[in-house]
């Protein structure tokens, strides 16, 4: 586990900072609210929502699935995806005890009333505590930009997946693979400076399902819903000319973008 991650996951605990109201740990997919009305907890929350929700709308999830979140943090996804999707189990699998530990504390009377259909565990990205094929779904929301190799976590996705499984990640990625993009961010944000986040072009990421076996592989560009929204609730803390605010810039310098990355496994078992 790299440094920052685990300072930032851990003792920083960044699931309490305010900007990251209800819990959940993204910027927000903010396509229904009305940006030009005063933003509060209410909207911020609707917005860290409809980012699940599209993600799992995009899997064509079916009743009594069995779904995987890699990177689930707090588990408020794990909880959305419950109590509106109605799967047999959904597993949260996150590499950072601690955010495990917040999550089974958050989650506790869910745990209580839904044993055999919520579980939180302790897993790599690129080496996932799961058997071959035990899946339906795999999702991850915002965590991708962290793993360190993305062509293993694409490997052990589609070892997972049961045959026609799908995997879907939402995630920020560098709009191509021109030099020097990795020092371009590091410059505007600190997050890549630090080495928390990690600058990779989202086809590198397309090629990896590919070259793993996957089909159906595309790619969605959700920049549109999700910059603008996430500046001007970071405008309620942070002033402009910060570098928080630089990810809207780095989106309008043609840059860095939020993507939806789809891809199916072979198979006819959906």
């Amino acid at each position: 586990m790299h440094p920052a991650v685990r300072y930032t996951y851990g003792p920083a605990d960044l699931s309490g900072a305010p900007i990251f109201a209800g819990g959940f740990l993204n910027f927000g997919y903010w396509r229904a609210i009305d940006l030009g009305l005063p933003l509060g907890e209410t909207e911020r929350i609707r917005s860290q929502t409809d980012l699940y929700r599209h993600v799992l709308d995009a899997t064509g999830l079916l009743r009594a699935a069995h779904v995987l979140e890699v990177g689930c943090g707090l588990g408020m996804g794990c909880e959305v995806t419950l109590r509106e999707y109605d799967p047999s189990t959904i597993t949260g699998m996150d590499v950072h005890p601690d955010q495990l530990r917040r999550a089974r504390n958050a989650h506790a009377d869910l745990l209580r009333q839904e044993p055999a259909r919520l579980r939180f565990v302790q897993g790599a990205a690129e080496t996932m505590p799961a058997a071959d094929g035990e899946f339906d779904a795999v999702i991850s929301v915002e965590a991708a930009q962290h793993f360190p190799d993305l062509g293993a976590f694409a490997a052990e996705a589609r070892r997972v997946l049961r045959p026609g499984g799908r995997v879907a990640v939402a995630s920020f990625f560098t709009v191509d693979s021109a030099p020097g993009r990795p020092e371009e961010l590091a410059e505007l944000l600190e997050t890549y400076a630090s080495g928390l986040d990690i600058a990779r072009p989202v086809q590198a990421f397309a090629d990896a399902f590919r070259e793993s076996g996957f089909t159906n592989v595309r790619v969605e560009s959700l920049g549109p819903h999700v910059w603008q929204g996430w500046d001007l609730w970071l405008s309620r803390s942070w002033a402009a000319g910060t570098w928080p605010r630089n990810f809207l810039h780095a989106y309008e310098q043609g840059i860095l973008d939020y993507y939806l990355l789809t891809a199916d496994r072979p198979g006819t078992n959906r």
